[in-house]
């Protein structure tokens, strides 16, 4: 089970690690930031599926508040806004698809679904609040972000699957 604390202190880690890393360019495609962030739908998702709803949100807000306060020191105060305006939108968006979906029978609707729609609205809020008028490649980071998310939303199926292995089964 996943532990209220953890969460709470994974949540902070994932967006000032995010926040920061999306300040190094791999290419004209993807930034270092593409692969933490995604991470922190799982973290939603878990808290979600052990805890409730209300409890995913209190996470996010948490994450949210302090993450972005940290931010502004470790990163910038554009980009720590616009991960905060992002943030906020997609995890509340996430909670809510996957609370949506969870009861359908096959396991992996819920996560994948609420975690690929959430991923392309983050994408699409940060990327056009934090860089839009700057001299950078944001569209195409943008791009290349959402699909590095798809995949990492993909490949944290396997955790997923493995903490809720028992509630998984009974429902198959």
């Amino acid at each position: 089970m996943l532990r209220i604390e953890l969460a709470f202190i994974a949540m902070v880690a994932v967006v000032v690690v995010s926040n920061v890393a999306v300040l190094f360019p791999i290419n004209d495609w993807l930034t270092w930031g593409a692969f933490s962030y995604p991470v922190s739908f799982l973290i939603t998702e878990m808290t979600a599926w052990f805890h409730g709803s209300k409890k995913a949100r209190n996470v996010v807000y948490v994450g949210f508040a302090v993450g972005i306060m940290i931010s502004i020191v470790l990163s910038t105060p554009r980009i720590a806004m616009a991960s905060g305006c992002a943030f906020l939108f997609s995890q509340l968006l996430d909670i809510t698809v996957f609370g949506r979906l969870r009861n359908i029978s096959v396991w992996w609707v819920a996560p994948i679904g609420a975690s690929m729609l959430a991923s392309m609205v983050d994408s699409a809020l940060f990327w056009s609040l934090a860089f839009y008028g700057e001299d950078v490649p944001f569209v195409t980071w943008a791009i290349g972000d959402t699909f590095v998310k798809f995949a990492v939303d993909m490949l944290m199926l396997l955790p997923f699957r493995m903490a809720f292995a028992k509630q998984i089964a009974r429902k198959v």
